[in-house]
């Protein structure tokens, strides 16, 4: 890219764009009908949004919201995407009426401390989050593909995952060049996404059919998941309250904030998943890209509206019926002594066992004292454990962390047990490389714009490559694969107010708007519906800094406030000529 605006391009001749043009004027000559038609036939950038947000990140958030607390937050992730789509339209607004690189705007016209930030924290957002992508695509390998050629006993656990991590960067490397290079095999890789994410998406919805045609879906209870429980932020779901009050004081206590923590933790994750920072920065480059100018913004709204909002609310909600259905408040098979029809013991699925064991370890650690525990011989945590009531032992077979083999049993119920493993196996496969290969676009785009390059050739390359480097922490967790996508997500909210707050600023900017400045009662619905956007980001953002790293995080807050305040005022002496002091 250049510095220069889209008008001053080669594309604002393009024939094909002034075709577009003349079409939405054509059709909005006609009526809604024509006008409708047309936009459904331009669509596109809200699309590709929508293929990275159904993501691993998606995915995960949506199954251990079913998994937490069933159908109780499922007004969580729309409101996340409305206010996401509030601000992107924002963003399209702004871009497609100045035509100018949102970045340099940000930085002449609002602070380059949050222009800049917003640059950094779009490429951290784009590696952090591309390791719950790599680790779908090596649990879909492991666990439901290939296990025999990926996972022991063939090979080492890590053998089996630096295997499976080879396969899936020769696999991005090689779309990624095609980016770089341009080229027909995007297209086909994209479309071959799209098949296999798409079949997992049906496959969920003929689940719901299935559910709900065999009674075992009330739809009742499912429309009230829509009405907000924020007591929930303090308190477990209502399904896990007969289980608790078997308990000991000191298991109650342990397992109600075991519970409570991890459904902070997947409601943050939900929303930050929803639309995250580098959603923000694709958004506006790839209308750029396009060549679309200000007779195209109500169709980039048209297009965030149909492309994004509908397929990730049908996809995630879907995911959350299926595994509230199959999971929610229902012990993992195996661990509690059940047994068959035929009267022999159940065995646990042995990628389950650690995390049930280490369960059972927390819990007693609780009870005496993390140090104390911790100088304990391993047979005497074993034998410490052993001594656990079954309450206990329930409450860690409801909670021990399901990952993509036990989400494939979700589809058993419409495909049988073995279609549904590689069934969704191919999805989750396609998510996750997907995802991961967009994100590699992303951040090429992001270092091209650091470099203030051309979004093409070596620096391009160089810039998608960087994410690689996220495979190297999904080859050390331990936990179960699809977990690693809530605590990555959680730290992707801490970054989101950036993004928005950039946006609501440039959004009031007369200086660079102009006469596109929004006025009396539009401006102050743009303003009302941006603030309760960005306030609600805020709010995700100082929630999940203070539960994690608590003073160090308000810290980093006030210093980087002070910083951007700073700037502002030295650049406001500046241009009235007051002495710099």
């Amino acid at each position: 890219m250049t510095d220069q605006k889209p008008d001053e391009r080669s594309f604002s001749m393009n024939p094909r764009i002034e075709h577009d043009r003349q079409l939405i004027t054509d059709a909005r000559k006609r009526g809604r009908g024509a006008t409708l038609k047309v936009f459904v036939r331009l669509s596109g950038p809200g699309w590709l949004q929508s293929a990275i947000t159904l993501g691993g990140g998606s995915l995960s958030s949506s199954m251990y919201l079913g998994v937490l607390v069933g159908f109780s937050f499922l007004w969580l992730q729309p409101v996340a995407m409305i206010a996401g789509i509030v601000m992107l339209s924002a963003i399209a607004y702004v871009t497609l009426s100045t035509g100018e690189r949102p970045l340099r705007a940000i930085n002449e016209h609002v602070n380059p401390v949050l222009g800049w930030g917003w640059l950094f924290a779009s490429m951290a957002a784009n590696i952090v989050w591309s390791m719950p992508q790599f680790s779908l695509a090596i649990a879909s390998f492991q666990q439901n593909l290939l296990p025999t050629v990926f996972g022991p006993p063939t090979v080492s656990e890590m053998g089996g995952k630096i295997l499976a991590a080879c396969v899936i960067l020769t696999i991005n490397f090689t779309f990624l060049t095609l980016y770089t290079l341009g080229g027909r095999g995007v297209k086909i890789f994209e479309i071959v996404v799209k098949c296999m994410v798409g079949t997992v998406v049906v496959c969920f919805f003929g689940v719901v059919f299935t559910l709900t045609a065999s009674g075992q879906l009330d739809w009742r209870e499912y429309m009230s998941g829509f009405i907000p429980r924020l007591r929930l932020l303090s308190e477990p779901s209502p399904a896990f309250a007969p289980y608790i009050q078997e308990l000991s004081e000191a298991g109650r206590a342990f397992w109600t904030r075991l519970i409570v923590n991890q459904q902070r933790d997947i409601m943050i994750s939900a929303a930050a998943t929803a639309v995250g920072i580098n959603m923000t920065f694709l958004f506006p480059y790839s209308m750029l890209r396009k060549g679309w100018d200000r007779d195209f913004r109500s169709l980039a709204i048209f297009d965030l509206s149909t492309g994004l909002f509908f397929p990730f609310i049908a996809a995630t909600s879907c995911v959350v019926i299926a595994a509230a259905a199959q999971f929610h408040a229902k012990p993992a098979p195996g661990f509690l002594g059940e047994t068959d029809s035929e009267g022999r013991v159940v065995e646990p699925d042995r990628r389950l066992v650690p995390g049930f064991n280490a369960l059972l370890e927390q819990r007693v650690a609780s009870e005496l004292g993390a140090a104390s525990f911790a100088q304990l011989s391993a047979e005497q945590k074993a034998e410490a454990v052993s001594k656990l009531p079954i309450a206990d032992r329930r409450m860690a077979a409801m909670l021990v962390k399901r990952d993509a083999f036990q989400l494939s049993a979700a589809l058993a119920p419409l495909t049988g047990t073995t279609i549904a493993r590689y069934v969704f196996g191919l999805g989750v496969l396609g998510m996750g490389l997907g995802a991961a290969t967009m994100l590699m676009v992303i951040n090429s785009v992001c270092f091209c714009e650091l470099l203030n390059r051309p979004a093409r050739g070596w620096p391009q390359f160089l810039g998608g490559a960087m994410t690689s480097v996220a495979l190297l922490g999904v080859l050390f967790w331990k936990e179960a694969q699809m977990w690693l996508a809530i605590p990555t997500s959680v730290f992707g909210m801490t970054l989101l107010p950036l993004a928005y707050l950039s946006f609501f600023l440039l959004m009031n900017q007369k200086a660079l708007l102009k006469d596109d400045l929004p006025r009396g009662a539009s401006r102050v619905i743009w303003n009302v519906l941006m603030g309760i956007s960005t306030a609600l980001a805020a709010f995700g953002s100082v929630w999940s800094i203070w539960s994690k790293i608590r003073w160090y995080g308000v810290l980093v807050i006030v210093l980087f406030t002070v910083l951007t305040l700073a700037v502002h005022f030295y650049r406001i002496g500046r241009k009235t000529g007051v002495p710099e002091t």
